[in-house]
């Protein structure tokens, strides 16, 4: 009888991500794939997309009895997807668990000092081949110690047992669509939609201090090939009804040679599939040759990250990248008519009124569609968490979230800080929403699906339905949209 994992989501909810759509858990779809490929039943909960509770996951661990429950989670859904362990070890303390994800992958010698009660073993890096290999000696009675990639406490002492290295085809990977539940994902400024998330390459060969995906890919990048990933959104559009796809690379254009050939692919299927995307601000300006081809392309909402208005806040954040920069890339993805997203994070130790007033002029001034303003959040394994640290005052990872903020700048406390990021939520797109009326009629429909949604779906709500708003504002909501 073949041996039966369940690959579980954490349900961890900070009204973000979810305010925008339902994205299924990719990382999943790829481990469920090899273990498939490897002869194993497989099965995927995702719990964090059905809002389903700890109950609601006991009950479906119960009923399916697998051998293995494994999760994943990033910092602030971490503590969540090891309770969601621990109700397996309850149930059955035989069951194999595996927790994986970018914050066990850096934190696994205090995940394992803290809650061995929960976690068998950590999967450090890539999950593909760790996690068969692993179960193959595990199922087998072989010695674990032999596996590359994983973590794990035997006779009271934390092992590691050393990096796997990176796969390096990536065309070979196999993606288990079919166990897929696809009436659970979908983009909710278009309607009836039918929404994958699909990656092209992995890595990032940046070094900015804040963040976690150049850590987790020792800044080395690789891809699939432009046939390889062309061939699998015609795939999903033709098989499952896909019709908006949101790219989770950090760079899918790092390569210009190879991404213009996906431009061209794309081009010549002419696939009905609107395509999401995130790049960094030198790959647009290094395209402003063929940027058109984008539009053309399908791709319709790109983000870049501005990140900061200071340029000596950018320089610590080893961005390499210029202020002004950001605002001809802006601009050059808005004349294709293609919906532009930035972000600017706030909250360093040296935030102040007038830094933020600063912050507020540059958004305005870069004039992206969508412009979210984020705290802060000091990754622990982060190169600048040591920098950040004596201004930490949350020590709890699930307000690690870039929403509520736990670090205190010198100049303020977290209220107010909290109070410059709401108001800068507010003034940006109040008027943003006065000019929608010059829009083009694909970006006027879409902000206002947008303002509909952090209206009545996100974090924002209560912002977004009250204060004062400017009159042009007031009659755009009476004209386009119900906040009652």
């Amino acid at each position: 009888m073949k041996k039966k994992v369940l690959l579980i989501t954490p349900p961890y909810h900070c009204g973000v991500l979810e305010s925008a759509g339902s994205w299924m858990p990719l990382g999943l779809v790829y481990v469920a794939g090899s273990l498939q490929q490897a002869g194993y039943d497989v099965e995927i909960y995702d719990a964090m997309t059905k809002f389903d509770t700890f109950d609601d996951i006991r009950a479906r661990i119960e009923a399916s009895a697998p051998d293995m429950v494994a999760s994943a989670g990033y910092t602030s859904s971490n503590y969540d997807a090891i309770q969601v362990l621990r109700i397996a070890k309850e149930i059955n303390p035989d069951i194999i668990t595996n927790l994986g994800g970018i914050h066990a992958t850096f934190c696994w010698n205090e995940i394992l000092l803290e809650d061995a009660d929960a976690v068998d073993y950590v999967i450090v890096g890539e999950g593909e081949e760790t996690t068969v290999e692993l179960l193959d000696h595990i199922f087998s009675g072989r010695d674990p110690a032999g596996v590359l990639g994983i973590s794990y406490v035997k006779d009271g002492e934390v092992v590691h047992t050393g990096p796997r290295p990176f796969i390096t085809d990536l065309d070979s990977l196999p993606a288990v669509w079919d166990l897929v539940e696809w009436k659970d994902y979908s983009f909710k400024t278009k309607a009836n939609s039918i929404l994958a998330v699909v990656s092209s390459s992995r890595g990032c060969t940046q070094k900015c201090t804040f963040c976690s995906q150049r850590l987790f890919w020792k800044e080395t990048w690789r891809a699939r090939s432009a046939e390889n990933f062309v061939a699998e959104l015609e795939y999903l559009n033709q098989t499952y009804g896909v019709d908006v796809a949101m790219i989770a690379d950090e760079i899918p254009t790092c390569d210009r040679e190879r991404w213009e050939k996906i431009l061209d692919l794309l081009i010549e299927k002419n696939l009905d599939i609107e395509i999401l995307m995130e790049t960094r601000v030198d790959d647009i300006l290094r395209d402003r040759d063929i940027i058109n081809k984008y539009r053309e392309a399908g791709i319709l909402h790109i983000y870049v990250g501005a990140e900061s208005a200071d340029q000596d806040t950018l320089d610590r954040y080893q961005k390499d990248l210029k202020v002004e920069e950001s605002k001809e890339a802006i601009d050059l993805i808005n004349s294709m008519d293609i919906v532009s997203e930035t972000s600017f994070v706030m909250g360093m130790p040296n935030e102040t009124a007038e830094s933020v007033k600063a912050t507020q002029e540059l958004a305005a001034y870069y004039d992206a569609d969508l412009t979210f303003f984020l705290a802060i959040a000091p990754w622990p394994y982060s190169a600048i968490y040591a920098e950040l640290e004596p201004y930490v005052e949350v020590k709890d990872y699930s307000k690690y979230n870039l929403v509520e903020p736990v670090v205190r700048p010198v100049a303020m406390s977290r209220d107010e800080l909290n109070g410059h990021l709401l108001e800068s939520f507010r003034l940006f797109y109040m008027d943003k929403l006065s000019r929608v009326d010059e829009m083009s009629d694909f970006k006027r429909r879409y902000m206002i699906d947008v303002t509909k949604l952090l209206i009545n779906d996100s974090y924002l709500s209560e912002l977004m339905k009250g204060g004062e708003m400017p009159m042009a504002v007031k009659e755009l909501f009476d004209k386009y949209i119900d906040i009652s």
